[in-house]
């Protein structure tokens, strides 16, 4: 098969190429996919950077997300048959015609989502799924704050918090583009700040009444330490994805952590094991699928994509997501 390899194993956005690949085979409880379109996300250009390797026994084809046909299944799979169109979740691969995913990561693809919208799924809503849901427990009420709102995870997590019911959702960004966009969204941002001009610790504050936020979704990591922790509310929660900025706080008062009954909590999904996918799937499927439709739609949890590249033009996305330009997803369609 065609897929999208690294020369050297790692390197620079101009090692990208396309290449031959072996073909793979499903072994029992996996299915074979024939890729459609593929997400990118930042992890993609950690492991072509030679900085995240993907987790043991997964392909080292880049790529987690993607939409298809089923092709084959494997021993033991009777809920999915050749030609099922469906979006999914793998460990890696999606960068090429053909992809192995566990038969719990597979959801439908609804007919109301284009193949490329269908693709802008998997990663992203489930990351922000897992991050706030399952993990920050909000409930109705809550107050929310959004790093990042403007990637794929964040335009998601904005829109099932309000979802969810939160009373507030602030968002940062770091342009007026980004922010505007972020407060014109049928189901987005109650409030935005600019984290470079503004201390979102004290926005937060006044949006809340001094409250401050009981959930908060974090990319960023060292940078925006302080002023997470100055932010939450008594019994606040955050959940931390990914560290942009840096992983080393030099220094920081602890006590707040104690007096305010704070929960941190790391997670990640790729590495997570077929079993904990397979739940956090299902669980997406009953409360949150039905909910979600196309830009155009009115669904409650739109999906937003920034721009769809043919694969030809990998290099050209990865630069567009380097350089940190999309408001939504980025898209590859395999031409």
């Amino acid at each position: 098969m065609r897929a999208i390899l690294v020369k050297d194993g790692k390197g620079p956005i101009e090692n990208l190429y396309i290449g031959e690949a072996e073909k793979p085979v499903p072994g029992p409880g996996q299915v074979l996919v024939k890729v459609k379109f593929f997400g990118l996300n930042r992890m993609d250009l950690s492991q072509r950077e030679g900085r995240y390797p993907p987790p043991p026994g997964a392909s080292t084809i880049l790529g987690v997300e993607f939409s298809g046909h089923v092709e084959q299944v494997g021993e033991g799979v009777s809920e999915w048959v050749p030609g099922d169109d469906v979006l999914g979740l793998a460990a890696g691969g999606a960068y090429a015609e053909y992809i192995i995913a566990p038969r719990g990561n597979l959801v439908k693809k609804p007919a109301r989502l284009s193949w490329a919208e269908a693709a802008s799924i998997p990663e992203v809503v489930l990351t922000a799924f897992q991050a706030l849901v399952v993990l920050a427990e909000i409930k109705q009420g809550d107050n929310v704050l959004v790093h990042a709102g403007a990637s794929g995870v964040g335009i998601a997590a904005i829109q099932l918090a309000r979802l969810y019911g939160a009373k507030t959702v602030t968002a940062t960004a770091s342009t007026k583009d980004k922010l505007d966009m972020l407060l014109q969204l049928p189901n987005g941002a109650t409030h935005v700040v600019n984290y470079k001009e503004q201390d979102f610790a004290e926005e937060v504050k006044k949006t809340t009444g001094g409250k401050g936020v009981d959930v908060i979704i974090d990319f960023v990591g060292q940078s925006h330490w302080n002023q997470n922790i100055d932010s939450l509310a008594y019994d606040g929660r955050m959940t931390m994805l990914a560290l942009l900025s840096g992983a080393e706080v030099p220094k920081f008062n602890l006590a707040p952590i104690l007096y305010k009954r704070l929960r941190i909590q790391g997670s990640t999904l790729r590495a997570r094991s077929e079993e904990y996918q397979a739940d956090l799937v299902a669980r997406f499927k009953r409360e949150a699928l039905d909910h979600i439709t196309g830009a155009s739609g009115d669904g409650k949890v739109r999906m937003y994509i920034h721009e769809i590249y043919p694969w030809t033009k990998i290099q050209e996305a990865h630069r567009e997501m380097e350089a940190n330009k999309n408001s939504g997803k980025i898209i590859v369609e395999i031409v």
